[in-house]
């Protein structure tokens, strides 16, 4: 998970950067409507989980890790000989993922990029179609960032949801980040704007009570696996 806010708050009190820093927790997402999401922040620094391993095994050379967090996506798929660039906007999920032998930038998805248009595979895990709070505006940006022969492999919520929100982080300490705009969409809804994008959905399939889809740019003969 990432944000595309500027945090005013200092690393030492933003719930987030702590969290990203040291791998604790708990932390939540909590959305205006006084709804929250527990996130699983210790799944994001340990290693790539079955789930996990269903993404990486349907990337190809090169990936584009959005939203890349401490890295574990990345640092795999490195490990195994693929080259894998993340992107954050937070310095410390950043400076974890570099630390940790990865390869990182800090920036936004929405920012100029290297490689644009020649990505074969790009991530959006942990819930990152959330990004900027409108699903069709980041898509329309990874459509642009991917090859014409890529593929998108996209996390969605296990149930069918089409939401844009306002929403923050915050601890049990009473802690909270600045608020953002997020979204939330389950395969139903993303299936259903795809097309709008010349993108078609080649492949879904769920891990450990995890869904994912694989869109490709329509006329495209990639199929992921």
């Amino acid at each position: 998970m990432t944000t595309e806010e500027n945090r005013p708050q200092a690393a030492h009190q933003d719930p987030y950067a702590l969290a990203l820093r040291t791998g604790g927790g708990p932390v939540y997402l909590r959305l205006a409507d006084g709804r929250w999401t527990y996130l699983p922040v210790h799944r994001w620094h340990a290693q790539p989980t079955t789930a996990d391993e269903t993404l990486l095994v349907r990337c190809d050379s090169p990936v584009l890790d959005v939203g890349c967090g401490p890295g574990r996506l990345c640092r795999a798929l490195l490990h195994q000989g693929i080259f894998a660039l993340g992107i954050d906007v937070a310095p410390q999920a950043v400076a974890r993922t570099i630390g940790l032998g990865g390869t990182a930038l800090c920036r936004s998805v929405f920012g100029p990029l290297p490689g644009e248009g020649a990505w074969q595979t790009l991530l959006l895990a942990d819930g990152n179609i959330g990004i900027g709070g409108d699903p069709r505006a980041l898509l329309r940006r990874c459509t642009q960032l991917v090859a014409p022969t890529g593929v998108l492999l996209v996390e969605v919520e296990q149930f069918d949801v089409a939401e844009r929100c306002t929403a923050w982080v915050e601890d049990t300490h009473g802690r909270r980040g600045a608020p953002f705009p997020w979204a939330r969409l389950g395969a139903t809804a993303l299936g259903r704007i795809a097309p709008e994008l010349g993108l078609s959905v080649t492949d879904e399939w769920q891990s450990d009570h995890r869904s994912f889809l694989a869109l490709s740019p329509q006329g495209s003969s990639r199929r992921p696996g």
